[in-house]
């Protein structure tokens, strides 16, 4: 498939990488391509940012079908620009959107544009210290139709965004709040796909931990509420009598690709790894015992965040003095390290863009 590319006439002024937010400004370009039964997938093109027109009916408002991806471009030291693991995320679209009955795409044709676009966009690119470009591909469903059925046309895009700090907290530690009464998603559902729906069914329970002064959600499976599964925008770690404890991944908790990061660097130190489900009993009684050393949180948006404080019905954890652990810190480090070129890719990780 050929990839063709219009330039913006009237080119955006760049921003203030000191003033940047998270998702709040938008590149000059964009990519696009469509399907339908007949072609496939066709029509690729970086062009103008600019929105998409569709009909009231359009199936992606009615009944939600689409899947979305989310990484990062850094700039280096000397200027380069580079992705971290792109090729997972397009595996992981892929896995997301056969469960939503959407299309799979070719991976390296559009990760390949997906690196077009950014080099195109490379100035968009911010170079100040734990700054990134944000990249957001998304597959929606397009036909105009009112019936429940998967649509027979989409839309994949693909726009940037420069980013600071996801959590107003930046690297510091965030406060958590474990909910026994909202359900964010359940085995045999949406909860290992990265689709709209899931992030719709945070949000209320989301509010509420804000309301009560936490920055985010630690969700417990559906059906028995007493296994820990995942934080609205992350994957929960915890650190027990020096041994790194995880929820295993059981259909409802997201692949998440700093998760691996993680795991792999963590079998690359000789850490001991546990991956299987974990009470949030457990987690209570291990904090009484003192065994409980550190909770942290892993994904692309914030990398590592350390958890200072869990709040579990009427107790509130206080993890050591409320400072960042030092696994955290080590893993934090490590995984920026690569993604800026400050140390070396053992793993393969990093994918050059320009």
């Amino acid at each position: 498939m050929d990839l063709k590319i219009i330039k913006a006439k009237t080119p955006k002024e760049l921003p203030d990488d000191s003033k940047l937010g998270f998702g709040q400004l938008f590149s000059d370009h964009m990519f696009n391509m469509d399907y339908n039964q007949e072609r496939g997938w066709h029509n690729a093109r970086i062009e103008p940012y600019a929105p998409i027109v569709m009909d009231p009916s359009t199936m992606v408002l009615h009944y939600g079908q689409a899947v979305f991806e989310g990484l990062k471009a850094y700039r280096t030291g000397n200027g380069k620009i580079q992705l971290f693991r792109p090729d997972r995320n397009m595996a992981r679209l892929n896995r997301s959107a056969r469960l939503v009955c959407i299309p799979e795409i070719d991976e390296v044709f559009v990760l390949n544009a997906m690196k077009k676009l950014v080099s195109i966009d490379k100035d968009w690119v911010p170079g100040t210290p734990d700054t990134s470009l944000y990249i957001r591909p998304a597959i929606i469903a397009m036909d105009s139709y009112l019936g429940v059925r998967p649509s027979y046309t989409y839309r994949l895009f693909i726009i940037l965004s420069p980013v600071g700090a996801y959590y107003p907290e930046g690297f510091n530690p965030v406060r958590i709040w474990v909910t026994d009464k909202y359900v964010r998603a359940a085995r045999g559902g949406l909860g290992e796909a990265k689709t709209p729906a899931n992030y719709a069914a945070s949000l209320y329970g989301a509010e509420v931990a804000k309301e009560a002064g936490y920055t985010q959600v630690l969700w417990l499976d559906a059906a028995e509420h007493r296994y820990v599964e995942e934080v609205g925008t992350m994957n929960i770690m915890f650190v027990i009598n020096g041994e790194l404890v995880t929820p295993s991944l059981g259909g409802s908790i997201l692949s998440g690709i700093t998760r691996d990061s993680v795991l792999t660097l963590a079998g690359h130190w000789n850490i001991p790894v546990a991956e299987h489900p974990i009470t949030i009993d457990e987690v209570i009684a291990a904090h009484k015992d003192g065994s409980l050393q550190e909770i942290f949180g892993s994904g692309t948006a914030a990398v590592i965040s350390p958890v200072s404080h869990l709040a579990w019905k009427d107790e509130v954890l206080t993890m050591g003095d409320g400072a960042a652990g030092p696994m955290a810190q080590k893993f934090y480090k490590a995984i920026t390290d690569i993604q800026y070129s400050r140390a070396e890719d053992p793993f393969g990780w990093i994918v050059q863009v320009d």
